[in-house]
C-alpha cells in the first residue's frame, strides 16, 4: 500500500500502523527523490499487505521532517510499531531499499 503522509495523519497512519511503514521524505525539486519514486511504487505493489510506503513532502510538512532530523533528501525512514527502526539517506538501487526493511517484515 502507498499513502501520502502529512502532519495531520502521521501519528495515525505511520506511527499507528499495524505493518511497518517506510516513509520517503522528499520534495518536488529533488531529482534523486524523483529517481527512486518508481522503485518505491514497485516495492509498494510487491509488498502490499506486509509494508506501507508513505511519501512525505518536506516542504509541505517541515515539522515532521524536523522532528526526525531529516536534513537531506531523499531520506527513507522505517517505522515499526510506532518506533523509528532504520534510516537511509540518499537515493539507492531497489535492492538496497529492500534491505532497509526486509528483516523487519
Amino acid at each position: 500500500m502507498k499513502i501520502e503522509a502529512t502532519s495531520e495523519n502521521f501519528a495515525s497512519d505511520v506511527l499507528g500502523s499495524d505493518v511497518p511503514v517506510l516513509v520517503d521524505f522528499w520534495a518536488e525539486w529533488c531529482m534523486p527523490c524523483k529517481m527512486i519514486a518508481p522503485l518505491l511504487e514497485e516495492i509498494s505493489a510487491e509488498y502490499d499487505g506486509k509494508l506501507t510506503i508513505a511519501t512525505l513532502n518536506v516542504d509541505a510538512n517541515p515539522s515532521i521532517a524536523s522532528d526526525y532530523d531529516v536534513v537531506s533528501i531523499p531520506s527513507l525512514l522505517l517505522f515499526k510499531n510506532g518506533e523509528l527502526v532504520r534510516r537511509h539517506v540518499g537515493a539507492a538501487p531497489r535492492e538496497a531499499i529492500v534491505e532497509i526493511f526486509a528483516d523487519q517484515l
